[in-house]
């Protein structure tokens, strides 16, 4: 044990540590209850406004960007969480990101992109371009789309 830090030590960050989870649950309990109705992918989920989906499975959503940024853009949602970004995510909730990913990447597959490549960005927050905040990952294909974040 290092010099200082005795069993009031642990104490105080096991306490921290709670704090942190029971803030991030309160702030997803928050979002969750306004989200769902709130955001324009809780209406595509909902299926009240229309999107061109090309992928579902019983957790994920997948439907083409109404503003491409690349020859196939598609947006991968989760059905379930409404998480507003990937800072929110809660630990016990992590298994999320990786059905967004596996997602994608199944889509990518049957869709032949695979091969030649894509690539998988998820923004958070407005300084990245995240504009709508419900936790998505957009996948990027069809050409050379050139080195990652040249302007």
């Amino acid at each position: 044990m290092r010099a200082g830090i005795g069993e009031a030590g642990f104490g105080i960050r096991k306490a921290v540590l709670a704090r942190t989870v029971s803030c991030y649950q309160s702030r997803i309990t928050n979002f969750q209850s306004r989200t769902m109705t709130d955001t324009i992918f809780g209406k595509i989920i909902r299926r009240e406004i229309p999107a061109t989906i090309v992928y579902e499975d019983d957790e994920v959503l997948g439907f083409q960007d109404i503003a491409p940024q690349a020859p196939v853009h598609v947006l991968f949602i989760p059905k379930q969480h409404a998480i507003p970004t990937l800072d929110d995510v809660p630990p016990e909730q992590a298994l999320l990101v990786g059905q967004l990913a596996i997602a994608a990447a199944a889509y990518a597959r049957a869709q032949g992109l695979a091969q030649d490549g894509y690539r998988i960005v998820m923004n958070c927050r407005e300084h990245a371009g995240q504009t709508v905040f419900h936790i998505h990952l957009h996948l990027l294909a069809g050409a050379p789309l050139g080195r990652f974040g040249t302007p």
